[in-house]
């Protein structure tokens, strides 16, 4: 899939995800074949641009591949200076931000909030298009709530603005992040534009990616929640989608390397006493998939030393490996 200039390696996105999607996540996903990563939501309050946080939020590494970046705002000229402050730090792409549900962005009239006023999403679409020279994509919902479906209004207006790309969470606004993802509302979009429509809500599997891709006729999938604590979901997908061969999981043993590589990765990055913090919810979601143990999960949130994190960490995988194996030669 292409997107302006660029040839994605395959159609399988990471979505950004706030709090989320930092250097050292997107490098794992990129690595495992995630086709594109986006950064965390970027604010247009230029009195943040050059705060550490959005330093960090914007750091980038060439494993990560393209440098995509997600922007948020409601005002044209504002949206406008900050995709060129964003290309001047070396975005390749900028993304819009029309679909965040949470309240403190839409209370700001952001996000999804900007679906209520076509007028308003062609004025920034129009103004951010002209303000660089990289590609400009747009995420959205399928709308405000489910009497104010206009997923389809609006991807005119992005096409018709040069938006290069758009990507379509199947809820609206008001669903958040409840029931089914709306896949019939998606496919709609994908017939009234010639632009790329990338899927997104729900794909947590490789079957399941497969499907809507098929449903949909989107040209590429984003995967945001099932990514969580499972990166290497990128490989099994892409073995299916773009070779239609069956892709294990990396062994156990590989698992455990790239989460304590992580996990080190996140302290380097945000220093000690964030990156112990931040490594909390991580250890959280790949435990889910490893083996959920709550007292373990609850002694290592106590440790506030990286080295202890660490140590802590490969006992605990040390005694799941020992365990596998004692299993292995019982059944053998």
């Amino acid at each position: 899939m292409r997107i302006g200039s660029y040839q994605l390696k395959n159609r399988i996105l990471l979505a950004p995800m706030a709090g989320i999607t930092d250097q050292p996540f997107r490098r794992i996903c990129a690595h495992y074949g995630a086709g594109l990563t986006f950064s965390e939501m970027m604010s247009t309050n230029p009195q943040v641009w050059h705060t550490e946080k959005s330093k960090l939020r914007l750091a980038h590494h060439q494993e990560a591949g393209i440098n995509a970046v997600q922007i948020a705002g409601c005002n044209p000229d504002e949206m406008a200076k900050a995709a060129q402050v964003n290309v001047e730090y070396g975005a390749e792409l900028i993304d819009i931000n029309m679909g965040c549900p949470a309240k403190k962005v839409n209370r700001k009239m952001a996000g999804s909030a900007l679906l209520q006023y076509p007028d308003l999403v062609k004025r920034i679409l129009d103004a951010v298009v002209n303000a660089v020279c990289v590609p400009v994509t747009l995420k959205i919902r399928t709308g405000w709530d489910r009497d104010n479906r206009n997923c389809v209004e609006i991807a005119r207006i992005a096409e018709q603005c040069g938006v290069q790309a758009l990507t379509i969470h199947g809820r609206t606004r008001s669903c958040m992040f409840e029931g089914e993802a709306e896949y019939d509302n998606i496919k709609a979009v994908k017939q009234q534009i010639s632009i790329p429509v990338i899927a997104n809500g729900d794909i947590t599997s490789a079957e399941k990616a497969k499907y809507v891709l098929n449903y949909t006729n989107a040209d590429a999938i984003m995967i945001g929640r099932g990514s969580l604590g499972n990166p290497w979901l990128f490989q099994v997908m892409e073995g299916l989608i773009e070779k239609d061969s069956i892709v294990l999981e990396p062994s156990l043993n590989e698992k455990c390397n790239v989460i304590l590589q992580h996990i080190q990765d996140l302290h380097h990055f945000y220093g000690a006493e964030k990156g112990c913090r931040i490594a909390r919810k991580h250890v959280a979601w790949y435990l889910q998939g490893i083996q959920a143990n709550p007292v373990f999960r609850q002694a290592f949130n106590a440790i506030t030393d990286p080295k202890e994190q660490l140590i802590a960490l490969e006992d605990f995988f040390n005694l799941i490996l020992m365990d596998k194996e004692k299993n292995v030669r019982t059944t053998t």
